[in-house]
């Protein structure tokens, strides 16, 4: 395999700045390969950066980063070539090979260990990816959606209090409820219902049914 190198001038994309003169296609009845040539570029949907189309051997798609590496600096496991378009996962002992683009997708995690070579790739196509982003040409895909978290298996005692008459399911412990009754300057009494120098209220245990109240209980607590 010999290194092709784009002469044709391009964009901070990697778009071409010319755009080509379409014209007729159609699949060659001697190609081992039935993909055509001409769709073969695209755009990652993860980071929105050039990826190529290719078959593998086993007729399975594959996407390549669209440029040409040095084999040294990329790993053995991650070296493909290509042979009458078709997609090969070893080498040809060339010095140069392809790469999948998962391998350096910024929007992927890396299993293998990266080359700095490679490192600084990815890192490149990160940035190109954000400057899509920036741009409003790329708009990343939504996250999937979380699963519903599992209810908690303690049980939370919340109290139920009759407080005037009415009773009512309190959103916190019993401990941390604010008195209401009225001081002299009518406001509200900042203490709790326990509070050690409060005076000692009358409390009884009641059914959650309706039941007469007599007047003096003035703080009850109802259990159910």
């Amino acid at each position: 395999m010999h290194p092709h190198p784009t002469t044709q001038a391009r964009h901070w994309d990697g778009s071409p700045l010319a755009a080509r003169r379409h014209r007729s296609l159609r699949v060659s009845a001697t190609s081992p390969s039935r993909l055509l040539r001409s769709g073969q570029h695209s755009r990652c949907r993860a980071c929105g950066n050039r990826i190529e189309w290719f078959q593998r051997d086993n007729h399975r798609p594959i996407a390549l980063h669209p440029a040409e590496l040095a084999a040294a600096d990329v790993p053995a496991s991650c070296r493909w070539h290509l042979s009458c378009g078709i997609a090969h996962r070893y080498s040809d002992n060339s010095a140069w090979c392809r790469i999948p683009h998962a391998v350096l997708c910024p929007h992927r995690t890396v299993t293998p260990r990266l080359t700095p070579r490679l490192d600084e790739t990815r890192r490149q196509l990160a940035v190109r990816t954000r400057t899509l982003i920036d741009t409003g040409l790329f708009t990343p895909p939504a996250p999937p959606p979380r699963p519903p978290e599992k209810a908690a298996e303690h049980h939370i005692t919340r109290p139920v209090i009759q407080t005037l008459c009415t009773r009512y399911l309190a959103a916190q412990p019993l401990h941390l409820i604010r008195c209401v009754a009225q001081t002299r300057s009518r406001r509200r009494c900042p203490s709790t219902v326990l509070h050690p120098t409060t005076p000692v209220g009358t409390w009884t245990l009641l059914p959650t049914t309706p039941t007469p109240v007599s007047g003096h209980a003035r703080r009850q607590l109802a259990l159910p």
